[in-house]
């Protein structure tokens, strides 16, 4: 490995990393040129140990030390070194994790594929908060969901926000987008999965009554905080679920909400499987 020092901000070999604080530019500019970005050594390290090739790193000097063992199987890529002025002028914020790596992104899954090789689930529709979307990655992650499914429009899991909120679980845990409501409904039926929907409506059981008897296969649906899920959405659920409220409460952030599920669920599996 060989550092390059910057020198000059404009050079072409940069641009994966300009102007990362404009969201519209990076939602439209990274999925399309086929990369994503990795915030810190850590995130970096479970991107590599994941399989992702990186593009390039963009690093503070005093962090060669701790990034450079990561890279000795891929000699080839360009690692840039700069003063914390010269980062926080061509990034657009301060770069106190120290590094930043620029990966190619993973292929697509295959949802069915996904959907066949695991037994719990979580489903989420339209979240466009990339904050939450990384941190209910990081519950599923922890309390052992086995994969995450996303409606088309729901927020990029690689984006660097998610990335860094989830603490590299993106890179971790698996992941596919579905289809239309109109496909994605009779696939879960298809692979044998119950779509429970997290909603408020009249039918919806506790939760704590709801893990009382779980199915073999089980997907747990969450949608946006102010809208919640879609019709589609809902009339393609087998079951709705709530968590009960107190104090004038109505619900709770949904990021929340997924990881007290993931936990009473598990927690209920492991329980039917003791002796």
């Amino acid at each position: 490995m060989r550092p390059t020092r910057i020198s000059d901000l404009s050079a072409p070999e940069l641009a994966d990393y300009t102007q990362l604080t404009d969201v519209a530019l990076r939602r439209v500019r990274e999925p399309e040129e086929g990369l994503y970005l990795a915030e810190s050594p850590k995130v970096i390290e479970r991107a590599i140990r994941a399989g992702h090739r990186p593009r390039s790193v963009l690093l503070l000097e005093e962090w060669l030390p701790r990034v450079e063992p990561l890279l000795q199987g891929h000699p080839e890529v360009p690692v840039y070194v700069g003063e914390s002025a010269q980062l926080a002028a061509l990034t657009g914020f301060h770069m106190h994790r120290g590094a930043l790596a620029s990966m190619h992104r993973p292929a697509p899954r295959d949802p069915v594929e996904l959907l066949r090789a695991s037994r719990r689930v979580v489903v989420l529709e339209d979240l466009a908060d990339h904050t939450n979307v990384g941190a209910i990655f990081r519950s599923v992650a922890a309390l052992g969901a086995d994969a995450v499914l996303l409606s088309p429009a729901c927020a990029d899991p690689l984006y660097r926000r998610a990335v860094r909120v989830s603490m590299g679980a993106v890179l971790q845990v698996p992941w596919a987008r579905l289809p239309e409501w109109r496909e994605a409904g009779p696939m879960f039926r298809e692979e044998g999965y119950e779509l429970s929907a997290f909603a408020l409506s009249d039918e919806a059981e506790d939760l704590a009554d709801y893990v009382g008897h779980l199915p073999e296969r089980l997907a747990l649906m969450f949608g946006t905080e102010g809208e919640g899920l879609s019709r589609r959405a809902l009339a393609s659920a087998a079951r709705s679920v709530l968590i009960p409220m107190e104090n004038g409460v109505d619900s709770l952030n949904v990021a929340t909400a997924a990881a007290l599920a993931l936990w009473a669920v598990r927690t209920a599996d492991r329980r039917g499987s003791a002796p």
